[in-house]
């Protein structure tokens, strides 16, 4: 399995995209650069994904910063020594604060190793993130594609990949993530770089930012 690591990985894979599916031409002409979007695997990087689900990318910066400069080094161990207070003073929902603690948990009493998760198929590390309390597809989908390189994932979940693709190819809905999925099964074994171009598009669509950390 080719990680997705460089930016030459990325520039490498859209023209293979491309050629798997001549529609995308058009959505990459119009999408601009499209990022790599990598960084460090790890328990700080997870808590990131975590705190930007469902939320606006100012609100979640806004609130990481905020955790970030009560709790540092952010790690499981600082979680347990400090407790939920750090996590509700920084303004992280009840949800987010009980799915940080259970990560803490896993990783700390169940031996959880988010470094050699990475390396697992996706599938199998898919199924063991979202075994841990208030972590989902999403979640885990994002974290195998921006800290595992992971070329093949595509969060379908995501609100502004389901409006980009809907744009993009003119489809008379906005797609659920069921049919998304169904739809970017044609962008196999790349789906991890669509996601990509279509986080790209959406920003020249809407001119903002809506693609996860970093």
């Amino acid at each position: 399995m080719k990680r997705i690591d460089t930016d030459a990985d990325i520039l490498r894979a859209l023209g293979d995209l491309v050629a798997l599916d001549p529609r995308l031409q058009s959505v990459r002409d119009r999408a601009g650069s499209v990022p790599l979007r990598r960084t460090a695997p790890g328990f700080a990087s997870l808590v990131s994904i975590v705190i930007a689900q469902q939320v606006s990318r100012a609100s979640a910066n806004a609130i990481e910063a905020r955790l970030t400069g009560l709790i540092d080094p952010l790690t499981p161990a600082s979680i347990l020594a400090t407790g939920e207070d750090p996590l509700i003073a920084a303004g992280l929902s009840r949800a987010k604060q009980r799915t940080i603690v259970a990560l803490t948990r896993a990783i700390i009493e169940d031996d959880l190793d988010l470094e050699t998760l990475c390396a697992f198929e996706a599938e199998e590390a898919v199924a063991r993130l979202t075994s841990i309390h208030g972590i989902g597809p999403w979640t885990a989908q994002v974290y195998l594609l921006v800290c595992a390189g992971h070329p093949d994932v595509f969060p379908a979940g995501d609100v502004a990949l389901q409006a980009a693709v809907a744009d993009a190819l003119a489809l008379p809905a906005r797609p659920d993530a069921k049919r998304l999925t169904e739809l970017a099964e044609s962008w196999t074994p790349l789906r991890a770089v669509a996601a990509r171009l279509f986080w790209a598009y959406y920003r020249q669509m809407k001119g903002g930012e809506a693609a996860p950390l970093p």
